[in-house]
């Protein structure tokens, strides 16, 4: 796993090549978000508060692998795994469907519209495995 401490992203290449990026707190969340919104871009977030925003860089079209992948890494870093390590439902949708008003807290973003995917508990503990 790269790391890229000037943006503070964490930056992984899955197995197909395919590089994801993630924001590491709130204001990294915010300033990824900032560069993907209004982009094409597939974009992951637990459908619970608290994880990274995923985003799968340059591939537009993802496939099942990469998006239960992607999953996997944006569910592991979540304080919904980390509280409860069960399956983890995460939010897919594009930067075409975000937007943040002024009001909003840092690394929140509103979600037009998304599709939900359920990352199996034993496809986040393999990730982990695979991170070490």
């Amino acid at each position: 796993m790269e790391k890229n401490k000037k943006t503070k992203f964490r930056e992984i290449e899955l197995k197909s090549g395919t590089k994801i990026i993630l924001g590491k707190d709130e204001k990294s969340n915010d300033k990824l978000m900032k560069q993907y919104k209004g982009k094409r871009n597939t974009i992951l977030h637990t459908s619970s508060p608290g994880s990274p925003f995923c985003v799968i860089e340059k591939d537009l079209n993802p496939s099942k692998a990469n998006l239960q992948l992607s999953g996997s890494a944006c569910a592991s870093y979540s304080q919904d795994w980390r509280d409860n390590k069960r399956d983890v439902e995460i939010d897919v949708f594009t930067g075409k469907d975000i937007s943040k008003k002024w009001w909003m807290k840092s690394g929140t973003w509103k979600v037009k519209k998304s599709k939900k995917i359920k990352i199996k508990k034993q496809d986040i503990i393999n990730f982990k495995k695979c991170q070490q």
